[in-house]
Protein backbone atom coordinates (compact mmCIF):
# COMPACT_ATOMS: atom_id res chain seq x y z
CA UNK A 1 0.00 0.00 0.00
CA UNK A 2 1.45 3.60 -1.10
CA UNK A 3 0.13 7.09 -0.33
CA UNK A 4 1.84 10.27 -0.45
CA UNK A 5 3.07 13.44 2.05
CA UNK A 6 4.18 16.61 0.49
CA UNK A 7 4.76 14.77 -3.20
CA UNK A 8 6.63 11.91 -1.39
CA UNK A 9 5.61 8.43 -1.47
CA UNK A 10 4.87 6.39 1.98
CA UNK A 11 5.06 3.02 1.72
CA UNK A 12 2.74 0.36 4.15
CA UNK A 13 1.20 -2.80 4.97
CA UNK A 14 -2.57 -3.35 5.03
CA UNK A 15 -3.47 -6.06 7.00
CA UNK A 16 -7.08 -7.12 7.15
CA UNK A 17 -8.96 -9.71 9.13
CA UNK A 18 -11.07 -12.92 7.69
CA UNK A 19 -14.25 -11.44 8.08
CA UNK A 20 -13.49 -7.84 5.59
CA UNK A 21 -11.77 -10.44 3.55
CA UNK A 22 -14.46 -12.41 2.79
CA UNK A 23 -17.80 -10.73 3.44
CA UNK A 24 -18.20 -7.24 1.17
CA UNK A 25 -19.60 -4.18 2.71
CA UNK A 26 -18.63 -5.72 5.92
CA UNK A 27 -17.06 -2.93 8.01
CA UNK A 28 -14.40 -3.64 10.69
CA UNK A 29 -12.22 -0.66 13.31
CA UNK A 30 -8.64 0.06 12.35
CA UNK A 31 -5.54 0.64 13.98
CA UNK A 32 -2.55 2.80 12.36
CA UNK A 33 1.37 1.92 13.60
CA UNK A 34 3.82 4.48 14.17
CA UNK A 35 7.41 3.19 14.59
CA UNK A 36 10.32 4.05 16.55
CA UNK A 37 13.32 6.25 16.01
CA UNK A 38 15.60 5.05 13.18
CA UNK A 39 13.23 1.65 13.14
CA UNK A 40 10.69 0.78 10.38
CA UNK A 41 7.42 -0.72 9.79
CA UNK A 42 8.97 -4.14 10.85
CA UNK A 43 10.47 -3.47 13.97
CA UNK A 44 13.37 -5.10 16.50
CA UNK A 45 12.42 -8.76 16.60
CA UNK A 46 9.36 -7.85 14.25
CA UNK A 47 7.07 -6.56 16.56
CA UNK A 48 5.19 -4.56 14.73
CA UNK A 49 4.71 -7.63 11.97
CA UNK A 50 3.44 -10.26 14.85
CA UNK A 51 1.28 -7.27 16.67
CA UNK A 52 -0.45 -6.42 13.34
CA UNK A 53 -1.09 -10.44 12.23
CA UNK A 54 -2.81 -10.48 16.00
CA UNK A 55 -5.04 -7.80 15.90
CA UNK A 56 -5.98 -8.96 12.15
CA UNK A 57 -6.76 -12.57 13.85
CA UNK A 58 -9.16 -10.63 16.35
CA UNK A 59 -10.69 -8.46 13.62
CA UNK A 60 -9.05 -5.35 13.50
CA UNK A 61 -7.50 -3.51 10.01
CA UNK A 62 -3.77 -2.63 10.90
CA UNK A 63 -1.78 -0.20 8.81
CA UNK A 64 1.97 -0.57 9.37
CA UNK A 65 3.92 2.52 7.22
CA UNK A 66 7.71 3.60 7.17
CA UNK A 67 7.63 7.54 7.70
CA UNK A 68 9.23 9.50 5.07
CA UNK A 69 13.06 8.55 4.97
CA UNK A 70 12.93 5.39 7.07
CA UNK A 71 12.37 2.05 5.72
CA UNK A 72 11.46 1.74 1.67
CA UNK A 73 9.51 5.17 1.80
CA UNK A 74 10.71 7.81 -0.35
CA UNK A 75 12.42 11.05 1.08
CA UNK A 76 16.05 11.35 2.84
CA UNK A 77 16.71 10.18 6.94
CA UNK A 78 18.55 13.42 6.81
CA UNK A 79 15.78 15.94 5.86
CA UNK A 80 12.96 14.44 8.34
CA UNK A 81 12.19 15.84 11.48
CA UNK A 82 10.17 15.02 14.20
CA UNK A 83 6.49 17.35 12.86
CA UNK A 84 7.42 15.40 9.68
CA UNK A 85 6.85 11.86 11.04
CA UNK A 86 3.64 13.73 13.17
CA UNK A 87 2.05 14.77 9.58
CA UNK A 88 3.18 11.20 7.70
CA UNK A 89 1.09 10.28 10.60
CA UNK A 90 -1.96 12.30 10.06
CA UNK A 91 -1.60 11.03 7.02
CA UNK A 92 -1.94 7.38 7.66
CA UNK A 93 -4.50 8.00 9.42
CA UNK A 94 -6.64 9.95 6.46
CA UNK A 95 -5.16 7.04 4.33
CA UNK A 96 -7.16 4.06 6.83
CA UNK A 97 -10.10 6.16 6.82
CA UNK A 98 -10.34 5.98 3.13
CA UNK A 99 -10.47 2.31 3.04
CA UNK A 100 -13.76 0.67 2.09
CA UNK A 101 -13.87 -1.96 4.27
CA UNK A 102 -12.79 0.27 7.05
CA UNK A 103 -15.49 1.81 9.35
CA UNK A 104 -14.04 5.62 9.95
CA UNK A 105 -15.73 6.09 13.13
CA UNK A 106 -13.80 3.42 14.95
CA UNK A 107 -10.08 4.31 14.33
CA UNK A 108 -7.10 3.62 17.08
CA UNK A 109 -3.61 4.85 16.98
CA UNK A 110 -0.39 3.04 18.38
CA UNK A 111 2.95 4.43 18.92
CA UNK A 112 6.40 2.80 19.95
CA UNK A 113 9.34 4.73 21.34
CA UNK A 114 9.18 8.30 19.14
CA UNK A 115 6.87 6.89 17.31
CA UNK A 116 4.64 6.99 20.81
CA UNK A 117 5.50 11.17 21.32
CA UNK A 118 4.43 11.12 16.90
CA UNK A 119 1.34 9.03 17.71
CA UNK A 120 0.27 11.37 21.36
CA UNK A 121 0.82 14.80 19.14
CA UNK A 122 -0.93 13.12 16.06
CA UNK A 123 -4.13 11.94 18.27
CA UNK A 124 -4.27 15.32 19.77
CA UNK A 125 -4.70 17.17 16.45
CA UNK A 126 -6.84 14.86 15.28
CA UNK A 127 -10.09 14.59 18.00
CA UNK A 128 -11.33 11.57 15.25
CA UNK A 129 -8.90 8.88 16.86
CA UNK A 130 -11.41 6.87 19.38
CA UNK A 131 -8.25 4.99 21.07
CA UNK A 132 -4.78 5.45 21.50
CA UNK A 133 -1.44 3.54 22.83
CA UNK A 134 1.59 3.96 23.89
CA UNK A 135 4.55 1.67 23.75
CA UNK A 136 7.25 2.89 25.36
CA UNK A 137 6.87 6.39 24.94
CA UNK A 138 8.95 9.32 24.80
CA UNK A 139 7.34 11.77 26.61
CA UNK A 140 10.19 14.20 26.90
CA UNK A 141 12.77 14.71 23.44
CA UNK A 142 14.55 16.98 25.25
CA UNK A 143 15.59 14.85 27.87
CA UNK A 144 16.35 12.26 25.85
CA UNK A 145 18.50 13.93 23.76
CA UNK A 146 20.39 16.04 25.91
CA UNK A 147 20.37 13.08 28.66
CA UNK A 148 22.07 10.74 26.43
CA UNK A 149 23.71 12.40 23.75
CA UNK A 150 23.85 16.05 24.86
CA UNK A 151 27.64 16.44 24.58
CA UNK A 152 27.91 14.52 21.52
CA UNK A 153 25.71 16.12 19.62
CA UNK A 154 26.74 19.63 20.20
CA UNK A 155 30.20 18.53 19.54
CA UNK A 156 29.19 16.99 15.92
CA UNK A 157 26.80 19.76 15.07
CA UNK A 158 29.48 22.24 15.93
CA UNK A 159 32.28 20.24 13.67
CA UNK A 160 30.55 19.13 10.50
CA UNK A 161 26.82 20.24 10.89
CA UNK A 162 25.15 17.05 11.96
CA UNK A 163 24.89 14.14 14.44
CA UNK A 164 26.49 10.92 13.03
CA UNK A 165 24.35 8.46 15.13
CA UNK A 166 25.77 5.38 13.98
CA UNK A 167 25.53 6.07 10.20
CA UNK A 168 22.04 7.95 10.65
CA UNK A 169 22.77 11.46 9.77
CA UNK A 170 20.88 13.45 12.33
CA UNK A 171 19.90 17.28 11.39
CA UNK A 172 20.20 20.43 12.83
CA UNK A 173 16.98 20.87 11.69
CA UNK A 174 15.78 17.46 13.16
CA UNK A 175 17.45 18.09 16.32
CA UNK A 176 15.59 21.92 16.87
CA UNK A 177 12.82 20.88 15.74
CA UNK A 178 12.74 17.86 18.59
CA UNK A 179 13.53 20.36 21.48
CA UNK A 180 9.91 22.37 20.27
CA UNK A 181 8.00 19.34 20.21
CA UNK A 182 5.67 18.90 23.80
CA UNK A 183 3.91 15.45 23.90
CA UNK A 184 3.07 16.25 27.07
CA UNK A 185 1.06 19.54 26.91
CA UNK A 186 -0.46 18.65 23.70
CA UNK A 187 -1.93 15.15 24.79
CA UNK A 188 -4.14 16.38 27.51
CA UNK A 189 -6.45 18.01 25.13
CA UNK A 190 -7.10 14.43 23.94
CA UNK A 191 -10.25 13.24 24.74
CA UNK A 192 -10.44 9.57 23.76
CA UNK A 193 -9.14 6.72 25.30
CA UNK A 194 -5.27 6.10 25.71
CA UNK A 195 -3.45 3.36 27.58
CA UNK A 196 0.27 3.74 28.24
CA UNK A 197 2.52 0.79 28.16
CA UNK A 198 5.97 0.54 29.07
CA UNK A 199 8.77 -1.77 30.48
CA UNK A 200 9.66 -1.26 34.04
CA UNK A 201 13.01 -1.85 32.74
CA UNK A 202 13.75 0.60 29.43
CA UNK A 203 16.76 2.00 29.56
CA UNK A 204 16.40 3.58 26.37
CA UNK A 205 13.02 5.50 27.70
CA UNK A 206 12.99 5.71 31.69
CA UNK A 207 9.89 4.05 32.89
CA UNK A 208 9.23 7.72 34.50
CA UNK A 209 8.28 8.74 30.88
CA UNK A 210 4.64 6.79 31.19
CA UNK A 211 4.24 8.19 34.49
CA UNK A 212 4.23 11.30 32.96
CA UNK A 213 2.26 10.52 30.00
CA UNK A 214 -0.53 9.09 32.32
CA UNK A 215 -0.27 12.36 34.32
CA UNK A 216 -0.88 14.62 31.61
CA UNK A 217 -4.25 12.63 29.98
CA UNK A 218 -7.61 14.23 30.92
CA UNK A 219 -9.80 11.39 29.32
CA UNK A 220 -10.52 7.77 29.88
CA UNK A 221 -6.55 6.31 31.01
CA UNK A 222 -5.01 3.38 32.16
CA UNK A 223 -1.14 2.65 32.70
CA UNK A 224 0.06 -0.86 32.28
CA UNK A 225 3.36 -1.95 33.03
CA UNK A 226 5.33 -4.64 32.29
CA UNK A 227 7.41 -5.78 34.87
CA UNK A 228 11.27 -6.58 34.00
CA UNK A 229 10.83 -5.33 30.16
CA UNK A 230 12.79 -3.79 27.86
CA UNK A 231 12.52 -1.02 25.28
CA UNK A 232 10.87 -2.81 22.55
CA UNK A 233 9.63 -5.92 25.10
CA UNK A 234 12.27 -8.18 23.54
CA UNK A 235 10.79 -11.08 25.20
CA UNK A 236 8.07 -13.41 24.20
CA UNK A 237 5.83 -13.17 27.29
CA UNK A 238 6.68 -9.58 27.65
CA UNK A 239 5.42 -9.44 23.66
CA UNK A 240 2.06 -11.49 24.73
CA UNK A 241 1.50 -9.48 27.75
CA UNK A 242 2.10 -6.21 25.79
CA UNK A 243 -0.43 -7.32 22.63
CA UNK A 244 -3.06 -9.03 24.93
CA UNK A 245 -3.51 -5.55 26.76
CA UNK A 246 -3.50 -3.57 24.03
CA UNK A 247 -6.37 -5.67 22.04
CA UNK A 248 -8.19 -5.66 25.24
CA UNK A 249 -7.87 -1.77 25.01
CA UNK A 250 -8.78 -1.75 21.44
CA UNK A 251 -12.07 -4.19 21.72
CA UNK A 252 -13.11 -1.95 24.64
CA UNK A 253 -12.55 1.70 23.01
CA UNK A 254 -12.87 0.82 18.87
Amino acid sequence: MQFEVQGQRIYGMLHLPDVAAKNSGTKVPAVAMCHGFTGNRIEAHRLFVKAARYFAANGFAVLRFDFRGSGESEGDFEQVTVSDEIADALAALAFVRRQSVVDENRIGLIGLSLGGCVAACAAARDRRVKALVLWAAVADLREVFTTRWGDTIKAQMQAQGFWDMGGWKISKAFYEDALRIDPLREIASYDGAALVVHGTNDAAVPVDHAHRYHAALRCTKRLHLVIGADHTFARTDWEAEVFAETLNWLQTHL
